[in-house]
């Protein structure tokens, strides 16, 4: 493990080269929203490829959502029923 510092002062130990600062990312987790369901690495998954909200995740379908990385087979679930609240599904594929 190595000590590290991120650029907002923070600092902690990594045993990988991930350079993502875990109080900082800890700070950044929604409150609401789609997001909030999801881990740190599927929600900057969504958030780089520009899925904030159900509108935008129904464009897409399972196979879409699952190739983007850090996206893995455990969020479909969750990306279903929150569509279906939303009265929404994935995009057919």
């Amino acid at each position: 493990m190595t000590l590290r510092t991120c650029k907002n002062g923070h600092q902690y130990y990594k045993t990988s080269d991930c350079p993502t600062c875990p109080v900082c990312e800890k700070n950044r987790k929604p409150t609401e929203g789609m997001l909030v369901l999801l881990s740190a690495p599927a929600r900057r998954a969504f958030e780089n490829a520009g899925i904030k909200n159900a509108k935008a995740l129904s464009k897409f379908t399972e196979a879409e959502v699952l190739k983007l990385h850090g996206v893995g087979k455990t969020s479909l679930p969750i990306l279903r029923d929150y569509l279906a609240q939303k009265g929404m599904t994935f995009k057919e594929g």
